[in-house]
């Protein structure tokens, strides 16, 4: 839970996610819900999304938004 309230806090700020397999991603968390953050990454990064979110954040011809697990997260800095 502490997770979900962190990432809130964070919520349209830019941050750099650790995940608990050693994985960084840099970006602007655009979302939370209670099992998942929605990032949107900097620009130029390659993204692989694990879940499809819906518009407006969707769109696959404009931004895309990696969601990651709340559970996988180790930190959570902003930057």
């Amino acid at each position: 839970m502490d997770a979900y309230y962190n990432c809130l806090h964070c919520k349209n700020k830019k941050v750099r996610i650790l995940t608990v397999d050693g994985q960084q991603h840099v970006g602007v968390i655009m979302d939370v819900d209670r099992n998942n953050v929605y990032l949107k990454p900097e620009q130029g990064g390659r993204v692989k999304t694990s879940a499809f979110y819906p518009y407006p954040y969707g769109n696959p011809y404009s931004n895309q938004i990696l969601t990651l697990s709340l559970f996988t997260l180790l930190a959570i800095a902003l930057i």
